[in-house]
């Protein structure tokens, strides 16, 4: 009697700790009289009715890649344009494949990958989303972080750490960029942790702003530091504040788009358009500054993942193979409270238009409001003697005409503390 058959596939950007749910997955089916096999390259392998990126794992082949980062089975972003017409190739690959059970290990693109082969497959294939993302907006319960975060905070921090101190030896600023299209969880996780001057996060702004503005609360922070009598700093900027701002602010920016059809973030140079403008406005208020642009993601993404990520992701992996035996099908599987557990697809799908939920950071929270205490940017004390004469004196403006040049960034407030966006 031929062994049913456990398959694995990787979607969307590394996030350290992949590795470790293949392994995990791997040993347990494999301990429970299954086969395994992975898909090389993701979904996108299956759309294109690659035969050959579908390989069997064994033990020996996943025995001590649990602390390696990146993926052994490779990965793939977004799905293809024509994904409709090709899924009839996806499922004819699953099938000829003989996968009774799907491991989909991703953030949410591969959720919804996996919601539709669970919902299309009508019982033949048993399916299970392992979440994972550094930008660690997948809602989970309990504020629970998806795997991968907790590494690329660390590794995060590692990099601001040395750049804070670079700052404060040749007296200038950094403005730092790091991923977070649709949250700034890791932004802010970054800056609290290192103890960064300032954090921007996309949450903070309206649908639209316009990058005059984002520049001048960098521009605040840059004053008030002067004022406090330092002449450095580190900005950390999550990379999703671009994709909210005005399209004129970018025209002059050639930018591609990824296979998703969004705008690559990564293509659109938040900092040094931000550098740009803050030397200016600077030097219009008599101020002279080094800033200094540098982006941080890449690095941190396939990185190998730390004691956390690997426990927590052997956990995941052990869960799904249990979960998919146990005839569990449709859920995503998260570690909560110490228990394994699975949330259905269902409960992850906005009901207005079937999409994945995003979880952002909540600016109502005592979390957010921490984060914010320990930061260095104009308040609205600030407008108001004797703070007022102290920030205004070390520009060329007088008290009255910095509040009125600066004031509008502290006119509204959304939470019992002040919140300058």
């Amino acid at each position: 009697m031929k062994k049913e058959i456990v398959g694995i596939v990787v979607g969307g950007g590394p996030a350290p700790g992949i590795n470790s749910v293949i392994s995990a997955a791997t040993i347990e089916a494999i301990n429970e009289g299954k086969q395994v096999v992975g898909i090389v390259g993701g979904f996108n392998c299956l759309f294109d009715g690659k035969e050959n990126s579908i390989i069997p794992l064994t033990i020996d082949d996943v025995s001590r890649v649990h602390l390696r980062g990146g993926s052994i089975l490779g990965t793939s972003r977004g799905t293809p344009g024509n994904a409709k017409q090709k899924f009839k190739v996806l499922m004819s690959m699953l099938k000829q494949a003989r996968v009774k059970y799907l491991i989909s290990i991703g953030g949410e693109g591969s959720l919804f990958v996996a919601h539709w082969i669970e919902k299309e497959a009508r019982g033949s294939v048993s399916v299970v989303h392992v979440p994972k993302t550094i930008d660690n907006d997948v809602p989970m319960p309990g504020g629970l972080a998806t795997f991968g975060y907790q590494t690329a905070r660390h590794i995060g921090v590692q990099i601001v750490e040395n750049l804070m101190e670079d700052a404060r030896t040749m007296r200038r600023w950094y403005f730092v960029t790091t991923m977070g299209r649709n949250a700034g969880h890791l932004a802010l996780g970054m800056g609290v942790a290192s103890g960064a001057t300032v954090t921007l996060i996309p949450e903070e702004f309206e649908e639209k702003v316009t990058l005059a503005k984002v520049a001048d609360a960098l521009a605040g922070s840059i004053i008030k530091r002067l004022a406090m009598g330092r002449d450095h700093g580190v900005a950390i900027l999550a990379e999703g504040i671009a994709d909210k701002l005005d399209p004129e602010d970018l025209a002059s920016e050639q930018v591609e788009k990824d296979s998703m059809g969004r705008v690559r973030l990564s293509d659109i140079p938040l900092g040094r358009l931000l550098r740009g403008l803050v030397r200016k406005t600077l030097e219009k208020l008599g101020i002279n500054a080094i800033i200094v642009d540098k982006n941080i993601g890449y690095e941190m993404r396939a990185a190998d993942p730390i004691p956390y990520d690997v426990e927590y992701t052997r956990n995941l992996g052990y869960g799904a193979v249990r979960f998919l035996l146990r005839g569990g099908t449709g859920s995503m599987i998260v570690v909560y409270e110490g228990n394994i557990k699975p949330i259905p697809f269902v409960e992850m799908l906005e009901f207005s238009d079937g999409s994945i939920k995003v979880r952002k950071v909540d600016l109502n929270s005592e979390a957010y409001e921490v984060a914010r205490k320990y930061m260095i940017r104009l308040e609205r004390t600030d407008f108001q003697a004797p703070q007022l004469d102290q920030v205004a004196g070390v520009t060329n403006l007088k008290p009255e005409e910095f509040r009125k040049r600066f004031g509008y960034l502290v006119d509204r407030a959304t939470v019992s503390y002040p919140l300058p966006f």
